[in-house]
Protein backbone atom coordinates (compact mmCIF):
# COMPACT_ATOMS: atom_id res chain seq x y z
CA UNK A 1 0.00 0.00 0.00
CA UNK A 2 1.13 3.68 -0.55
CA UNK A 3 -0.87 6.29 0.41
CA UNK A 4 -0.05 9.77 -1.05
CA UNK A 5 -0.32 13.65 -0.06
CA UNK A 6 -0.13 16.27 -1.53
CA UNK A 7 0.55 19.93 -0.42
CA UNK A 8 1.56 23.53 -1.41
CA UNK A 9 -1.29 24.86 -3.99
CA UNK A 10 -2.58 28.34 -3.18
CA UNK A 11 -3.58 31.19 -4.51
CA UNK A 12 -0.87 32.63 -6.76
CA UNK A 13 -1.13 35.28 -9.85
CA UNK A 14 -0.67 35.29 -13.71
CA UNK A 15 2.70 34.43 -14.30
CA UNK A 16 3.97 33.85 -10.58
CA UNK A 17 5.53 29.70 -9.31
CA UNK A 18 4.05 27.10 -7.17
CA UNK A 19 6.20 24.11 -5.91
CA UNK A 20 3.57 21.18 -5.33
CA UNK A 21 4.72 17.93 -2.83
CA UNK A 22 3.95 14.68 -3.09
CA UNK A 23 4.69 12.62 0.29
CA UNK A 24 4.75 9.23 -0.10
CA UNK A 25 4.20 6.49 3.13
CA UNK A 26 5.58 2.69 2.27
CA UNK A 27 9.30 1.81 1.67
CA UNK A 28 8.10 0.77 -2.03
CA UNK A 29 7.41 4.16 -3.38
CA UNK A 30 11.00 4.30 -5.58
CA UNK A 31 9.52 0.94 -7.40
CA UNK A 32 6.85 3.35 -8.44
CA UNK A 33 6.38 5.92 -11.50
CA UNK A 34 5.12 8.67 -10.05
CA UNK A 35 2.25 11.23 -12.10
CA UNK A 36 0.80 14.61 -11.57
CA UNK A 37 -2.57 14.80 -12.64
CA UNK A 38 -5.11 18.01 -13.01
CA UNK A 39 -9.34 18.74 -12.75
CA UNK A 40 -11.61 20.97 -12.73
CA UNK A 41 -15.45 20.87 -12.17
CA UNK A 42 -17.30 18.94 -14.87
CA UNK A 43 -13.93 17.59 -16.96
CA UNK A 44 -12.04 14.45 -16.69
CA UNK A 45 -8.99 14.81 -14.80
CA UNK A 46 -5.79 14.83 -17.06
CA UNK A 47 -2.50 13.92 -16.91
CA UNK A 48 0.45 17.17 -16.16
CA UNK A 49 3.87 15.20 -15.61
CA UNK A 50 5.22 12.02 -15.22
CA UNK A 51 8.70 11.09 -13.92
CA UNK A 52 10.25 6.99 -14.05
CA UNK A 53 11.37 5.61 -10.88
CA UNK A 54 14.88 6.67 -11.06
CA UNK A 55 14.16 10.04 -12.07
CA UNK A 56 16.00 9.51 -15.72
CA UNK A 57 12.88 10.17 -17.81
CA UNK A 58 10.34 12.41 -17.39
CA UNK A 59 7.03 13.28 -19.68
CA UNK A 60 4.48 16.11 -19.90
CA UNK A 61 1.44 17.19 -21.26
CA UNK A 62 2.08 19.61 -23.90
CA UNK A 63 0.08 22.47 -22.16
CA UNK A 64 2.72 22.56 -19.83
CA UNK A 65 5.63 21.78 -21.38
CA UNK A 66 8.38 24.42 -20.60
CA UNK A 67 6.75 25.58 -17.53
CA UNK A 68 6.39 22.94 -14.91
CA UNK A 69 9.01 20.99 -13.72
CA UNK A 70 8.82 17.13 -12.11
CA UNK A 71 11.22 15.54 -9.82
CA UNK A 72 11.37 13.36 -7.67
CA UNK A 73 13.51 12.66 -4.31
CA UNK A 74 13.71 8.47 -3.08
CA UNK A 75 15.59 9.19 0.05
CA UNK A 76 12.70 11.53 1.35
CA UNK A 77 9.88 9.46 -0.68
CA UNK A 78 8.55 12.70 -2.19
CA UNK A 79 7.80 14.00 -5.63
CA UNK A 80 7.50 17.83 -6.46
CA UNK A 81 6.15 19.50 -9.29
CA UNK A 82 7.67 23.08 -9.97
CA UNK A 83 5.39 25.50 -11.77
CA UNK A 84 6.25 28.63 -13.39
CA UNK A 85 4.49 31.07 -15.62
CA UNK A 86 1.28 29.62 -14.43
CA UNK A 87 -2.06 31.02 -16.31
CA UNK A 88 -5.40 30.91 -15.45
CA UNK A 89 -6.60 28.43 -17.35
CA UNK A 90 -3.90 25.95 -14.63
CA UNK A 91 -6.31 26.76 -12.28
CA UNK A 92 -7.60 22.90 -11.31
CA UNK A 93 -7.06 20.25 -7.93
CA UNK A 94 -3.62 18.59 -8.71
CA UNK A 95 -2.98 14.86 -7.79
CA UNK A 96 -0.42 12.95 -7.74
CA UNK A 97 -0.42 9.62 -8.33
CA UNK A 98 1.62 6.05 -8.32
CA UNK A 99 1.85 3.85 -11.22
CA UNK A 100 3.50 0.55 -11.38
CA UNK A 101 3.78 1.01 -15.11
CA UNK A 102 7.33 0.12 -16.22
CA UNK A 103 7.07 2.76 -19.16
CA UNK A 104 5.38 6.12 -19.06
CA UNK A 105 1.81 6.49 -17.77
CA UNK A 106 -0.59 9.26 -19.03
CA UNK A 107 -3.91 7.51 -18.41
CA UNK A 108 -5.88 7.38 -14.80
CA UNK A 109 -6.34 4.16 -15.16
CA UNK A 110 -2.80 3.02 -15.17
CA UNK A 111 -2.34 4.55 -11.77
CA UNK A 112 -3.07 2.63 -8.55
CA UNK A 113 -2.81 4.86 -5.82
CA UNK A 114 -3.53 8.91 -5.87
CA UNK A 115 -3.63 11.28 -3.46
CA UNK A 116 -6.51 13.96 -1.81
CA UNK A 117 -5.17 16.74 -4.21
CA UNK A 118 -4.70 20.31 -3.50
CA UNK A 119 -6.04 23.53 -4.90
CA UNK A 120 -4.32 25.99 -7.52
CA UNK A 121 -5.38 29.02 -8.40
CA UNK A 122 -4.61 31.28 -10.46
CA UNK A 123 -5.69 34.88 -10.62
CA UNK A 124 -5.75 36.92 -13.99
Amino acid sequence: QVQLVESGGGLVQAGGSLRLSCAASGRTFRRFYMGWFRQTPGKEREFVAGISWSGDRTYYADSVKGRFSISRDNAKNTVYLQMNSLKPEDTAVYFCAASSAVTIATKTNQYDYWGQGTQVTVSS
